[in-house]
């Protein structure tokens, strides 16, 4: 996969989590999925439908919810995120997503693992 390809899966990666989180999973999905989408996280249902489902639930419930973007890396066909989301409470998350491309530059597979960042730590660097 060419540096430019990579590129441009690391901004569709971005666009479409912020898309999402932001309240509009429907646009997410219409602009950057492709024909098959296959969740990994056991919260949300498989496919399309659970995605959309998934996060306009989340939007309803917590539309206060912020999301910013630490890092993105691009390998192959593979993009992974790492956020800071705050929540309300100002409870702290740090989240880790990988998202597989096809060969039209779409997303079709997705991976996650989420963290709550905790009030002490026994260092001083962050999460994120």
């Amino acid at each position: 996969m060419s540096t430019a390809n990579q590129e441009q899966n690391k901004q569709n990666a971005i666009d479409f989590y912020r898309t999402a989180f932001e309240g509009d999973p429907e646009t997410a999905v219409r602009k950057y999925v492709g024909i098959e989408y296959i969740q990994h996280n056991p919260a949300v249902v498989d496919g399309t439908e659970g995605f959309i489902d998934y996060f306009k639930r989340m939007q309803h419930e917590y539309p206060e919810k912020t999301i910013r973007f630490v890092r993105c890396i691009a390998e192959g066909d593979l993009v992974a995120l790492h956020t800071h989301q705050i929540w309300p409470g100002n409870d702290e998350y740090v989240t880790m997503d990988f998202f597989r491309f096809d060969h039209h530059g779409k997303i079709c597979e997705h991976w996650d693992a989420i963290q709550q960042v905790p009030k002490e730590s026994a260092n001083p660097n962050t999460m994120y």
